[in-house]
C-alpha cells in the first residue's frame, strides 16, 4: 500500500466511484456513511446507488442531509430495470444469457438471500446504464452479497471495473456467488485481518493478493476519558441489533449468575431486532426486570454521551451454527475511545482490538460462566480496568485513524483503476 502521505486523489482528479448498497444512509451503517463523506472530503466524486428505496428511520440529522448524489431503485424501478434488461439482451444476447446461467439461479443461504440476490442481479442491468451515464470509473459494493451481485453484473455489461468490501454477515456463510465475484473483482477490501484468509479462499490461486486489509475509518470525539468509579451497583452496557450473532442470551444468563453470586450489577441492553421478544421473555423468566433495562434503539449520535453513564461494555458475540458472525463491532472501538473497558468474546476480528489482559478481557463464545467471571474480575479491579481502557484508546486511535485509513482507501481505488503502483 502506498504511503498515506502520498495523495493520488485530489479535488482536481476527475475520478468517480460508485458506491452500491441496499440502503443509504442507514442508521446501523454509520461507518459506511462516514467512509463516503471522508472520501468526498478528499476530492473523490462519489455516486451512491441503492438497490432498495429510502429508509431513514433512526438516521441523524447529518445523515439525512447527505449532500451527495443518491440514485435509489426499489420497487418503483421495476419497469426501468426490466427495460434495461431487454436493451442489454438485444445488444449483447450472448453475454446476458451467460450472466443468467452464472448468477441468477444460484443456491443461496436462505430464501431472503435468494430474493435479495435475484433482485440485485436484475438491478445490475439498470446500474450498468446509470454508471455509464454518470461517468463512473470504479463500481464498488460496500457489501459482498446482493449489492456486489449488482456491481458484478453492471461491470460485466459496462466494462467498468468493480470491487467489493467483505465484512461479516455478508461473507459468513459465503454468498452463493462469492467465488465468481471474487474472481472478477479488481480487488477485495476487508476491514479486519481475520477475514483476509477467508476471502482468499474464494480467489483464483494466483490472485489471492487482491484481498486488501484497510480498517474502517471511524470518527472519534476528541475528549478526555471519563474517570469511572466502579462502585456498586456496577453499570454494564451492551449495544447491538437483537439478532443471532450478538450473543445476548448468554449475557442475560451471565447476569443471572452474577445476581445469584450476590454481585450488584445493572445492565442496559440497547437495541432492537428480530430477537427482541425472545430477549424480553428471557429477561422475565430469569427474573431480571429490576436489573436489566432494555430502552430500545438509541441513535448513534446520542450514544457517545450515553457511554459516560457506564463502567463497562460487554460484547458477547457468537458464531451462529451456519457460520454467520460479527467482524469487529464498531461499538468496541467507540467505547475504547472513551476509555471504557471492554469484556468481549473471541470471535472473528475482535481479538485484533481486545488483546486479552492488555486492552480488555477476551472469553470463549457461548460460555456464560466465563463471561460472568470476566465481568466480575474487571469490575472488582478498577485500577487495572481503567489502565486497559486507556491502552485500548491508544490502540484504536492508531488502527482506526480517519485520515490514514481514508487516504489508504482512496489510494487503493485510484491506483487499482489507473494502474499506479500500490504496494
Amino acid at each position: 500500500m502506498s504511503s498515506t502521505n502520498e495523495t493520488f486523489v485530489t479535488s482536481a482528479t476527475p475520478f468517480c466511484v460508485a458506491y452500491v448498497l441496499l440502503w443509504f444512509p442507514l442508521s446501523s451503517e454509520t461507518f459506511i456513511y462516514r467512509e463516503i463523506r471522508e472520501l468526498m472530503n478528499l476530492g473523490l466524486r462519489i455516486r451512491v446507488y441503492t438497490m432498495y428505496g429510502k429508509s431513514l428511520k433512526g438516521c441523524s440529522k447529518e445523515m439525512r442531509a447527505f449532500p451527495g448524489k443518491i440514485t435509489r431503485m426499489g420497487i418503483k424501478s421495476f419497469f426501468p430495470i426490466l427495460g434495461a434488461f431487454f436493451r442489454a439482451l438485444r445488444k449483447k444476447p450472448g453475454l446476458v444469457v451467460s450472466l443468467l446461467r452464472e448468477g441468477f439461479f444460484r443456491r443461496m443461504r436462505n430464501l431472503e438471500a435468494l430474493g435479495e440476490n435475484c433482485w440485485c442481479f436484475m438491478a445490475g442491468f439498470l446500474l450498468a446504464e446509470k454508471c455509464q451515464e454518470d461517468g463512473v470509473d470504479l463500481i464498488h459494493s460496500a457489501w459482498a452479497n446482493g449489492p456486489a451481485t449488482a456491481a458484478w453484473v453492471a461491470s460485466r455489461l459496462s466494462g467498468i471495473p468493480f470491487a467489493f468490501t467483505g465484512r461479516a454477515g455478508d461473507i459468513y456463510p459465503q454468498d452463493g456467488l462469492l467465488a465468481e465475484k471474487s474472481a472478477d473483482a479488481l480487488f477485495i477490501r476487508t476491514n479486519n485481518a481475520a477475514n483476509v484468509r477467508w476471502l482468499q479462499k474464494f480467489c483464483p490461486a494466483d490472485q489471492q493478493d487482491k484481498v486488501k486489509l484497510i480498517y474502517n475509518n471511524l470518527t472519534f470525539r476528541k475528549t478526555k476519558p471519563k474517570e469511572r468509579h466502579f462502585e456498586p451497583p456496577y453499570r454494564i452496557l451492551a449495544i447491538g441489533r437483537f439478532v443471532r450473532t450478538k450473543g445476548f442470551p448468554q449475557l442475560l444468563t451471565a447476569m443471572a449468575r452474577l445476581r445469584r453470586e450476590g454481585m450488584q450489577v445493572k445492565l442496559t441492553l440497547v437495541g432492537n431486532g428480530s430477537w427482541g421478544r425472545k430477549l424480553f421473555r428471557m429477561r422475565k423468566n430469569l427474573h431480571l426486570e429490576d436489573c436489566v433495562e432494555m430502552p430500545g434503539f438509541i441513535p448513534h449520535d446520542e450514544l457517545e454521551n450515553f457511554h459516560e453513564k457506564f463502567d463497562l461494555l460487554v460484547v458477547p458475540s457468537v458464531i451462529h451454527y451456519n457460520g454467520d458472525r460479527d467482524g469487529i463491532p464498531n461499538v468496541i472501538m467507540e467505547a475504547l475511545n472513551g476509555g471504557m473497558p471492554v469484556v468481549a468474546t473471541d470471535v472473528c476480528g475482535i481479538s485484533e482490538v481486545i488483546r486479552d489482559g492488555e486492552t480488555g478481557f477476551l472469553v470463549p463464545q457461548r460460555d456464560p460462566a466465563a463471561l460472568a467471571n470476566a465481568i466480575r474480575k474487571m469490575l472488582e479491579d478498577s485500577k487495572n480496568a481503567q489502565k486497559m481502557g486507556l491502552a485500548g484508546k491508544a490502540l484504536v486511535a492508531s488502527m482506526f485513524d480517519t485520515q490514514n485509513n481514508t487516504q489508504a482507501l482512496a489510494n487503493l481505488y485510484f491506483s487499482s483503476v489507473r494502474g499506479q503502483p500500490n504496494g
